[in-house]
């Protein structure tokens, strides 16, 4: 199997820390790890270097050498530009089946935080597997512990498979990112997981899919495929800026053919570190549920609030509770909890205002 970590995108639900200049996967957000060291690390010491790849764009691969500074370029899969994860992965399997074209992949987002290592690792031996055996699209859901708008939910039938402790379910359909009262109805049901993101396919089935379910991207793709194989990186920026800037979940998964694709039950605790309420859960916290991560902090009658912060500026606060506060140094983040999702909008309000130096 391959291993493709997907480093290209942005975080900007935990702005003002991760931005354009410096994403939240190249952060040391949990510990003295970034968590894109975190990501590689939980493949363990026995996957051979040259089975990990990369999918970045040209603004984070400076991060990822300087990071992990023995990666090789052949590992570095670089979009031309931003154009989500449809083209991204779409570019990843066009370039891996010029070599590798049934060979299995997996695509590993690089902000998540597994604990469980062996059960992981236990889920892509299995896929890696049934791949092989049975041509189908492999995908891990995680049981949800709350209606997240942010998320896609697949509908999981059945269980088919029963392999080294590993349930695999039939597939039922997948929804992006519901609205609220959508996502609550399939927590309550039992029968949605959370969409993880851990697609794994052959790069020859994954574009077949695009050529059935997306066929004017397909096709520009395989023009891009036969550029690099030539070399011709300005022809493939061209051809690529072309693409449907459109995730892969709304250009493929939630039309695909339902018997095509087996969903992995998780047997691990899973978090998608894309909030601050969830990096919040990932911390240790005191006995008045605060989080307080690099901030010269007082406190006084505060509950259940994160601050972040440095030691340059001193934050003081008196009878709060279920903020989140984040001071950067040049820009400081007061936002209720429940309201860490649409944090994102300010990001785009910046962007509308022309405060590049911000986003």
């Amino acid at each position: 199997m391959n291993y493709v970590i997907l480093a290209g995108g942005g975080g900007t639900r935990l702005w003002p820390l991760s931005r354009a200049g410096r994403p939240k996967q190249f952060l040391k957000l949990i510990d003295d790890r970034t968590l894109l060291e975190l990501t590689l690390e939980r493949l363990g010491p026995d996957v051979p270097p040259e089975k990990v790849f990369f999918s970045v764009t040209e603004d984070t691969a400076p991060f990822v050498r300087q990071i992990l500074p023995n990666v090789k370029d052949e590992q570095l899969i670089i979009e031309p530009e931003k154009r989500d994860t449809g083209p991204a992965m779409g570019l990843v399997a066009a370039v891996l089946e010029l070599t590798q074209p049934d060979e299995p992949m997996v695509f590993l987002p690089s902000d998540h935080f597994i604990q469980d290592h062996e059960s992981f690792l236990k889920c892509l031996q299995v896929s890696d597997d049934l791949i092989r055996e049975t041509g189908c699209l492999l995908d891990i859901g995680v049981v949800p512990t709350w209606p997240n708008t942010n998320l896609g939910y697949t509908h999981v039938g059945a269980r088919k498979y029963e392999r080294n402790g590993v349930s695999i379910h039939a597939f039922r359909g997948h929804t992006e990112k519901p609205p609220l009262e959508e996502a609550e109805a399939f927590v309550e049901s039992g029968e949605y997981l959370w969409h993880a993101n851990y697609y794994m396919w052959t790069p020859r089935k994954l574009l077949e899919a695009y050529a059935t379910y997306a066929p004017e991207t397909h096709v520009i793709l395989k023009r891009i495929q036969q550029l690099w194989e030539k070399g011709d990186r300005a022809g493939v920026k061209r051809e690529y800026s072309t693409l449907e800037k459109i995730s892969i979940d709304y250009a493929i998964t939630e039309k695909i053919d339902p018997e095509r694709v087996l969903i992995i039950r998780a047997p691990f605790d899973w978090s998608d570190v894309g909030l601050w309420s969830v990096l919040k859960k990932l911390r240790e916290e005191n006995p008045d549920d605060n989080v307080v991560s690099g901030a010269d902090h007082v406190s006084i009658d505060t509950e259940n609030c994160l601050v972040y912060g440095t030691k340059a500026r001193l934050i003081a606060t008196v009878g709060v509770r279920d903020l989140i506060i984040v001071d950067t140094g040049d820009a400081v983040l007061i936002c209720q909890s429940s309201r860490d999702q649409d944090i994102k909008n300010i990001v785009e309000e910046l962007k509308r205002r022309e405060r590049k130096d911000l986003t």
